[in-house]
């Protein structure tokens, strides 16, 4: 998968994404935090990449998709772990 930040601020964060599911998914995760004002994604064209826009207040917007890919991964984790159980 290809990332690439496009605007880099205290509080703007702008990322470029080739995959809607992962958009999605980080997008999720990001609106659970209280300090993110925004967190949104929009693709102009199906042949253009996604770009996904972080606005926050309180904490960087580095920092809220850092925390943001960490609850995934733990989430990721514990449902893989699930998943082995169930398949032994």
């Amino acid at each position: 998968m290809e990332v690439k930040i496009l605007k880099d601020e205290k509080d703007n964060l702008m990322v470029q994404l080739d995959n809607q599911t992962i958009a999605e998914i980080v997008r999720v995760y990001l609106n659970k935090d209280d300090s993110v004002s925004l967190a949104a994604w929009k693709r102009d064209h199906p042949n253009k990449p996604i770009v996904l826009e972080i606005k926050t207040k309180g904490k960087t917007a580095r920092k809220a998709l850092e925390d943001a890919i960490s609850h995934i991964e733990k989430e990721a984790e514990k449902y893989l772990e699930e998943f082995k159980k169930v398949a032994k």
